[in-house]
């Protein structure tokens, strides 16, 4: 039977939901969409899955929800006394889905050695190479050329040593069900992928971020799946909702993080070092760029407003939205808290707290705790997505120091 597909504008109709609201569900994972060109289109039956999930009046037994397997519970570890005195390691990685490099950045400054990143997005793929020595892969990973590539580059530098660890932060949009069955939708491809790599380069470790909110996803059955999916390949996982603030990040930005390994060993997550009342702060982390000139070379090019949309901006108070429709984007940062989500979100970003505008490109970095070192490629746009899609550098930082004390390597 044909599947009747509607618009986001259709969708929003029926939902009595703005248009940007829509977006920003599908962009979470709440509404499954599926992306021909650049125009989404929703499933009529996804539209009624999404609207029973959240209708408590309505009872839908194929999205019961499912208790987590207690196996999974993360195990904790104290990486304070390691985090300025940990020696260099020979452990490697690899970085799918790698965008501009932001784990692959944080894993680098945990002291992992790193082997390959592979995307398709191009400009992050101009900034991964002018920020890294190892290579980066540019392409489709669904494509076998690619992998081959992959597979070959990644095979002749480590030159027949282990590899340990894949990191991956694929798309979660793609997940549906039959009866209480994740089933293997197209759109769950990229997910597939991750698995299918890690069955063949059999790393001892295994990292999968992704957003908070993956974990409720169908009633917690994806979740199931990825831990059930992962264990078939004989690796064990332990999942944690990490905040990257607890890290020195000065951003309260939360991801599930998934830690596996194939080798009989305890995954640790790493324990939160500091305390909310510790945090950094966003006025600690840009309050000096604020008189910095115009810098195209150091990615702070502050934004051009009209007198009547900066007076707009003005009138927003700290931790509110410019625009109705939206949660975390065109949504001015507390100055004295550590900042809310930084993201690009269809051309909105983050406004500053003190002055007329969005934040730069450099601001943002900042705020993702990138180093004033790691310079962006491509359009001012194409910096800002790369930023707002970024895993915080520190937050991989701290994940890498959870897993090198599971291998015995510190």
């Amino acid at each position: 039977m044909m599947k009747h597909y509607l618009s986001i504008p259709e969708v929003a109709e029926s939902l009595e939901l703005s248009i940007k609201a829509v977006r920003r569900k599908i962009a979470n994972g709440e509404i499954i969409a599926s992306k021909i060109g650049n125009v989404y289109h929703i499933a009529a039956s996804d539209l009624t899955m999404y609207e029973n999930n959240s209708n408590p009046q309505i009872s839908d037994k194929k999205t019961s929800t499912v208790q987590p397997d207690p196996s999974t519970t993360p195990n904790w570890i104290d990486i304070s006394g390691f985090w300025n005195a940990q020696k260099n390691s020979e452990m490697t990685f690899v970085d799918l889905f790698c965008g501009a490099g932001g784990l692959s950045k944080g894993l680098e400054m945990a002291g992992l050695h790193g082997i390959c990143g592979l995307d398709w997005f191009k400009e992050a793929g101009l900034t991964y190479n002018r920020n890294f020595d190892h290579p980066f892969i540019y392409g489709d990973i669904k494509e076998s050329a690619v992998k081959h590539r992959f597979y070959k580059e990644v095979r002749n530098r480590l030159n027949g040593k282990e590899l340990d660890i894949v990191a991956g932060g694929f798309p979660c949009q793609g997940f549906s069900m039959a009866g209480n069955r994740v089933v293997d939708d197209p759109r769950n491809s990229l997910y597939l992928e991750l698995v299918e790599i890690v069955k063949e380069l059999q790393p001892r470790f295994v990292i999968c971020e992704n957003v908070k909110g993956l974990r409720s996803m169908l009633g917690g059955h994806v979740e199931q799946k990825i831990v059930e999916d992962f264990r078939s390949i004989g690796y064990n996982m332990n999942i944690a909702v990490l905040c990257a603030a607890d890290y020195y990040t000065p951003q309260k930005r939360e991801r599930v993080i998934f830690i596996g390994n194939r080798i009989g060993v305890k995954n640790y997550h790493p324990k939160p070092i500091l305390n909310p009342e510790q945090y950094v702060t966003t006025g600690e982390a840009i309050a000096d760029l604020m008189a910095r000139p115009s810098d195209e070379n150091f990615n702070h090019v502050p934004t051009k407003h009209s007198p009547e949309m900066q007076k707009r901006i003005e009138e927003v108070p700290e931790g509110k939205s410019l625009y109705k429709g939206y949660s975390d984007a065109w949504k001015k940062c507390p100055w004295n808290e550590a900042s809310c989500t930084i993201k690009e979100n269809h051309g909105g970003v983050n406004l500053h707290p003190k002055l007329s505008r969005v934040l730069t490109a450099r601001e943002m970095a900042r705020l993702q705790s990138f180093p004033d070192s790691f310079i962006f490629e491509g359009s001012k746009n194409k910096q800002l997505v790369q930023i707002g899609n970024a895993v915080p550098p520190l937050l991989g930082k701290a994940i890498g120091l959870a897993i090198r004390y599971s291998n015995k390597d510190l």
